[in-house]
This record gives structure tokens, sequence and C-alpha cells, in this order.
């Protein structure tokens, strides 16, 4: 879902991440964070300052977008805090452009568009991913995939397996919290294993230099990553391409629509993955013994399912329950969207509605009533992460901004003039082209932030419909498999040391040119069945 590794914390300093760069990549991500922290204000300036043929608000806030790119793309302060300062130069500024007589000021403008009901479901879903982590839920059934019959025979099936886990995993809870909770696991594995695997291959028993130990931690990560596609709150950049869209084009994209539309596209993408992973990182023998019993001892120490799994997963089907009802209502067999049963509830159970009710369940549901311990306490649900809260939130306005002053339009028609793009299927494709180089090098939360807002205006300028290239953008966006520094669960798996950088290269180059062919070839049909109108 979010990125992070810390509890709380998504950003991690220079400082936190020497243990997994080279000292290579650590030289390069100072000088990355220095350029970028001396060339933001300067570009700023310059945008500022050119005499663009733009309205001066237009052009205020393109000085802002140009200084927020640059310090998002070089990390030069932590990607929210540079989010939060966007919005305050917006703000002195005067970007909306409100007068001094004006009954709102601009702050009220600017901070008044932070309340989306998407912040909500932000908020309420990352409480109840971190109750599945407190309670242990993820890890029960990450051991309850692995222990079906015939699953931990196979080095094939041990890697396919955690994919699998790790991809639904991914879907509820945080993409980087999943590889940190597979990580020892796997590992465990790999210690259980590297004995077995060079007894029956000759291979040395150092398990950092298994070609399987390879394959598996790179399935953990980007896994994780795919499978945070799956689900509007299976990672940010979902729901920041479904607000931008609904409020571009007025279709609203329910939970139910997104999963319906996403499941072939990962599918697919998670049967390309496992291909490549193996073709690229192919085990040194295909069935191992003993990986079974590894397993059922593991499973063995978690003991019976306690109260609070039990009481977490009440919550979570509810969740999803509501979430989906709209979408099952709105079935023609059902209900249908012209009802008023229909009306009625999508508009009172919108999704962050739906997430808040759930979260505050697990206030409400006790493990042990007598001593009022309930299923989760604030200090537990107080360590999400909020600095993914705050990017969304800004994102959000910033988009509003480039909307509500036409800047949005100004760019999408320049573009669109300069390039001349009259294709549905070559904007979608420069679309997530772009979406995935940003991504490489910021967050994926930051790359559709950045892409989302851009992408639609030019497809409506072009006279394209802006849907399946906003889409291409948010899927683009959650591709990020080259290098440690890529996404926070490339780092997690990087420091394993079971993974040499050139077959992390290798491989993401790989995956990123299937993903990014599978995207512009799958989201037009899928969107075109499910979310047309």
């Amino acid at each position: 879902m979010a990125e992070g590794v810390r509890p709380g914390g998504t950003y991690k300093t220079l400082d936190e991440q020497r243990e997994v760069l080279s000292p290579a990549e650590v030289r390069f991500e100072k000088a990355r964070q220095t350029i970028g922290l001396i060339l933001g204000p300067i570009a700023f300036l310059i945008m500022l300052l050119l005499p663009l043929p733009i309205e001066p608000n237009q052009q205020k806030l393109a000085a802002i977008l140009v200084f927020t790119i640059v310090y998002w793309l070089s990390e030069a302060i932590p990607i929210p805090a540079t989010a939060v300062l966007a919005l305050a130069l917006c703000v002195l500024f005067n970007v909306p452009g409100v007068g001094p007589n004006a009954d709102d000021s601009p702050g009220d403008v600017v901070y008044g568009s932070f309340a989306s009901d998407t912040i909500f479901l932000f908020i309420g879903a990352f409480i109840i991913a971190r109750a599945m982590t407190v309670h242990g839920l993820d890890r029960r059934f990450a051991f309850r995939i692995l222990s079906l019959p015939g699953v931990a025979k196979s080095t094939y099936g041990v890697i396919i397996a955690f994919g699998a886990i790790a991809a639904l995993l991914s879907a509820v809870i945080s993409n980087t919290t999943t590889a940190a909770m597979l990580l020892p696991i796997g590992l465990g594995m790999m210690g259980a294993l590297s004995g077995l695997v060079k007894d029956q291959s000759d291979t040395d028993a150092d398990i950092s230099r298994l070609r399987f130990g390879t394959a598996l931690m790179l399935m953990i990560s980007y896994a994780a990553g795919v499978g945070g596609l799956l689900t509007p709150i299976g990672t940010p950049p979902n729901l920041i391409g479904i607000g931008f869209i609904e409020e571009a084009t007025d279709i609203r994209i329910t939970f139910f629509d997104w999963v319906l539309t996403a499941a072939p596209i990962v599918l697919l993408m998670f049967l390309a993955l496992c291909t490549i992973l193996i073709l690229l990182n192919k085990p040194e023998i295909r069935r191992i013994s003993g990986a079974e019993e590894y397993v059922a001892e593991e499973r063995g120490k978690l003991g019976s399912v306690s109260r609070g799994e039990r009481n977490t997963l009440i919550v979570f089907f509810v969740a999803v329950a509501l979430w989906m009802l709209p979408g099952v209502l709105a079935l023609p067999f059902i209900a249908g969207e012209e009802s008023s049963l229909y009306a009625v509830v999508s508009s009172r159970l919108d999704e962050g509605t739906v997430a808040i009710i759930a979260a505050v369940l697990l206030f409400l549901l006790p493990i042990n009533w007598s001593e009022r311990r309930f299923t989760l306490n604030w200090n537990e649900a107080a360590r999400i992460d909020w600095g993914t809260v705050i990017l969304f939130g800004c994102g959000i306005v910033l988009g509003t901004l480039l909307s509500e002053t036409g800047l949005a339009e100004v760019m999408g028609t320049g573009i669109a003039d300069t390039f001349g793009f009259t294709s549905l299927v070559l904007v979608s494709a420069v679309s997530a082209i772009i979406a995935i180089l940003i991504s490489e090098t910021t967050s994926n939360t930051a790359s559709a932030t950045i892409v989302v807002p851009i992408v639609i205006p030019i497809a409506q300028a072009a006279g394209l419909d802006p849907l399946i290239p906003a889409l291409a953008a948010v899927f683009g966006a959650s591709f990020g498999f080259m290098m440690p520094v890529s996404t926070p669960q490339n780092a997690v798996v990087y420091g394993s040391g079971m993974i040499p950088i050139t077959k992390m290269v290798r491989s993401g180059i790989v995956f990123d040119i299937i993903g990014l062919i599978l995207i512009v070839l799958l989201i037009p049909i899928m969107a075109g069945i499910f979310l047309a109108g």
C-alpha cells in the first residue's frame, strides 16, 4: 500500500540507507541531493521571472511546481516536507488569486482542498493494515500459503508462492511492510535450505551466492509492487489517479470497478514476473527436501489463531464487503445504476466513510473485555505512514490548483500541439514511460502526482479520452524495479546481500519493458469493459 520501512516513517535519510547502499551509490545519492538542494530555488526563480505568455497565477504555480519536482526527484529534503512547503508557497504567492476583500483567504482555499474523503480512505485503510501486522495476521497468511501441499518441495514453487503471498498482501497492506515481513521468512528458509541445496547441486553453501536466493528476494520486492495495483488502497498512486480522473472526467471509479479492471492486468503481470525471474535467475536445483519441515515448524510457533487476529479479519471483510457493495448493487440484475437503492448506498457509503467506520471497529472489538483491551490502541494506530498521507493530500491540492488556474489546460494544449499527439496508444505509452522513469528515481506517489494531472489535459487537448493515459501513468508509477533506491521494498531486499546490483538492474529493465507493453495493451481493453461511460 504505502511506502515506508519504519512504523510511522516512509522516507529514510541517507544515513539510514547506508547499510544497503554501496559507497558509489552513497556518493551518487549525496551528489543528487546536493544538486537538487541548489537547483530547486534557481529553477523556481527562473520560471517565476521568465516572460512567459501565461497568466500571473499560472506562472507562479508553474514556478512552484518546477521547484517541487526538482526537490522530489532529488529528495533534497524529505518528500512530504517538500509537499507541504509547496502548499505554503501557494499561499504565500496567492496562487488561487483570492482578493483582499474576499470571505476566504488564500490559506483557506489551498488548505481547504486538503479535506478530501480519499484522505480518510487512506487513513482508515492504513489503520486496518496496521492491525494486521500488529497481530501477525499477515505472517500467518504467509506460512499458510507456504504449507500448501507440494509448494515447499520445489524451488520454483517456493519462489512463486512467495510472489503470490507478496502480491496478495500488498493489495491491502504496505508494499514495503509486505517486503519487510517476508524478508526474514525468506532468509530463514534460505538458511535452512542452503545445506540441502549444496548437497544436491554441489554449489557453495554461501546462501548469498545462490541464484535461488536472488530470484526469491527479487520476487518478494517485485511481486509486492505488482500486487499493490490490485485494489484502490493497494498503493498511493492508485488513489491519486482515481482522484484526478474523477475531478477531470466525472468518471467515478469504485472499489469494485477498480478490482475488476486491474485483476486481469495484475495476473498477467505476475505470470510475466514469475517467468522473467526464473529464466534470468534459474535456481541451482528444481526439487528440495526439508523445506516442508521448516515451514511446519515455523507455522507451529504461531500457535492458534488469536482473538486479535479474528477481530482484524472480521473488520477487514466488513470493509471489503462495504467497499464492493455499491458496485454489486450497480449490476443490472441486482438493482442497477438508476435505482434509488444504488443512489443512496453509493452516496452514503463512499470509500472514505467505510474505511473510517471499519477502522473504528478495531477500537471497539475487545481482546479482553475485563481488562478493557481492544483489537488496536491509539499508540499502535498512530504509527501508520503519515508521510504518505500528507504527500497524498498535498498532491490533491496541487492537482486542484493546476485545474482551477487553467495551467493544466495550457500545459496539455502546448505539449499536444508541440508533439502532435493524435494516437491514444502513443499518449498512453508516453505517459507510462515517463511515470516509470520518474519512479525509478523517486517515490511512486510523487511520480503519480507529477504525471497524472499533466497527462489528462494533454489527452483532452488532443481530443482523446484522458481515462486511458491517466490509468497508464498510474500503473507506470508503481514500476520501479531497476535500482535499490527505486522503491523502499527494493532497498529492503537488497539489504539481504543476496542480490548483485547487476542482476537487479537486468531483471528490472526486462520487467519494466514487459510491464509497459502489458499496460499499453491491456488497460484500454479492461477500462473499456468496466469503466467506460
